[in-house]
């Protein structure tokens, strides 16, 4: 509407006010800067991390050339609140949130000491930044693909990621893709009690599943990181980057799809099929 202030630009106003009423020291690496209060040893371990993490990500995605993108004053900046409250006051996050990624500003905001900081939150909130810096936000990039890349860069839960995709493949419990590529699960909330969604059989037929909005959402975001999964170890990591080049460059899913493995999928419900087959055999 005419004359509002877009949400993130509120967002980052109002993280820049609260940064300046604190004490943050800072710390500098080829890619990153990070902002941080009182425990220096935990933001150098941040640092040192970050620039792993950068590398890994990069290169398992077929972005290699961002080896040398996040540069001089394009750093990507972390800042690590004290305490969680300090974190949730300066964001506006729901109480669940342990960090968020900024992609206007290229920012990761968290707190010190979150479960998980180093090893889950701070590579899946830099995928986030990473992967939305090569396609954009113009293309038919649907919600499903940032999350399951950001998942994917979550290593040490690859295993437990395809073991329970298995599982709820066996149960018959995954959604259809098409379902899949218009269900912005972000309105979905985890106390909603019951959602009907389409699913596709293991013999190809479709049926009805009925779930509530918490296995709603574990089901959305395992199949999403599944998938990418499967793209990505299938066909490896040159071919995952020609696809996301296409849907940078205005193509549909299906015809970015075609264009990246031409011998293999040439719609979403081939994708399935053998995404499924896949899960299958592994």
């Amino acid at each position: 509407m005419k004359g509002r202030i877009p949400c993130f630009v509120l967002i980052f106003l109002f993280i820049c006010s609260i940064s300046f009423a604190l004490d943050w020291q800072e710390l500098k690496s080829e890619h990153f800067i990070v902002y941080f209060i009182g425990d220096e040893k935990f933001a150098k371990e941040v640092l040192d991390k970050a620039e792993v993490f950068y590398q890994r990500i990069a290169y398992e995605l077929g972005y290699p050339r961002y080896s040398n993108f996040w540069t001089w004053d394009r750093r990507v900046k972390i800042y690590i609140y004290k305490e969680k409250d300090e974190f949730l006051k300066a964001t506006s996050q729901p109480k669940w949130s342990e960090g968020m990624a900024d992609y206007t500003n290229k920012q990761i905001v968290s707190y010190g000491w979150a479960k998980g900081f180093v090893e889950s939150l701070l590579p899946h909130e830099m995928a986030h930044l990473i992967f939305r810096d090569f396609v954009g936000f113009k293309g038919e990039v649907p919600l499903w693909l940032d999350e399951g890349v950001a998942q994917w860069a979550e290593e040490q839960k690859r295993k437990d990621y395809k073991a329970m995709s298995k599982y709820y493949l066996k149960k018959e419990t995954l959604l259809a893709l098409d379902v899949m590529m218009t269900l912005d699960i972000r309105q979905v909330k985890e106390n909603d009690k019951i959602h009907m969604r389409l699913i596709h059989s293991k013999d190809g037929q479709e049926g009805v599943l009925f779930l509530g909005g918490e296995e709603l959402v574990n089901v959305y975001y395992l199949q999403a990181v599944s998938i990418v999964g499967f793209l990505i170890e299938k066909y490896g990591s040159d071919n995952f980057a020609v696809f996301c080049r296409q849907l940078r460059d205005g193509k549909s899913l299906e015809e970015s799809l075609r264009f990246a493995y031409p011998l293999y999928i040439h719609s979403l419900k081939e994708l399935e099929e053998r995404w499924v087959t896949y899960l299958e055999e592994s």
